[in-house]
């Protein structure tokens, strides 16, 4: 039996098809259970796309239409202009992806980063990217903003889904002062954790950043790590000393 996928949906990407996809409903079994989507995993690779057919279908997007990169941790855009540039065999270095093509879904793989998804509705643009700590703090945000602006989109709405909360993120010492050495004011997405290291408040920081380069932006509010019913994390497969872990798919498609 085909089991339901779950989708998170928020409104304020209302008029563009979207989903934040959870680990229910796929194909996957073992350490992968559900929708696994990622074909850099270890994973049966026809059990993935299997998996991935799923999201196009939920998408409305034909198979071969369900665009992707190869992520890299950049902060490097992809503007998607013609369907000709979904390859599934040969996809692009980068984190981010945008376009003002109906009938595409833009798609982004995660396993505690941050999924953002972009949309200007009345403009017909949207964008996904694929935002860690490093992409985040190299600007894939801002260059994914940017890369809408070139297509013409003017009210930029984004939100940010599933990704490993603050209470889940314990770092190093060294890792805090990355941020701060770049600007002083980062210290405020830093908290003292339980052992006496610092937690960082990745989507604090993703919606800082969103907010200043000009977009409405919210967190979707789930964390990756403390729901292994719901969400693949890539921390938390480490801390049970798994050999690997599924990754989760977010997407955004224009009506086509």
């Amino acid at each position: 039996m085909k089991l339901t996928l779950e989708i998170l949906n928020h409104p304020l990407l209302d008029g563009v098809r979207h989903g934040f996809f959870t680990r229910k409903g796929g194909a996957s079994s073992g350490l992968y259970a559900g929708l696994n989507c990622g074909r850099g995993s270890k994973d049966q690779q026809d059990v993935v796309e299997t998996n991935r057919a799923r999201v196009a279908d939920a998408m409305g997007v034909a198979h071969d239409r369900l665009a992707g990169v190869h992520q890299v941790h950049s902060a490097d855009v992809v503007v998607i202009t013609s369907p000709d540039q979904i390859n599934a065999a040969d996809q692009p270095d980068a984190d981010a992806l945008v376009t003002a093509l109906p009938g595409v879904a833009l798609s982004v793989l995660t396993a505690d980063c941050q999924p953002v998804l972009f949309a200007d509705p009345e403009a017909g643009v949207i964008g996904a990217a694929h935002a860690g700590w490093k992409g985040a703090l190299s600007g894939v945000l801002e260059a994914t903003a940017d890369a809408m602006r070139d297509l013409g989109a003017t009210r930029i709405r984004a939100v940010i889904g599933p990704t490993i909360s603050q209470r889940a993120y314990e770092v190093g010492w060294d890792f805090m002062e990355n941020f701060t050495a770049e600007d002083p004011e980062y210290q405020r997405f830093f908290s003292n954790g339980p052992a006496d290291k610092p937690v960082f408040d990745l989507p604090g920081f993703g919606l800082s950043r969103l907010r200043a380069a000009g977009g409405e932006a919210q967190w979707i509010g789930h964390c990756t790590y403390s729901d292994p019913e719901r969400f693949f994390s890539y921390r938390r497969s480490t801390h049970l000393g798994e050999p690997d872990y599924g990754r989760l798919i977010s997407a955004i498609a224009l009506p086509g």
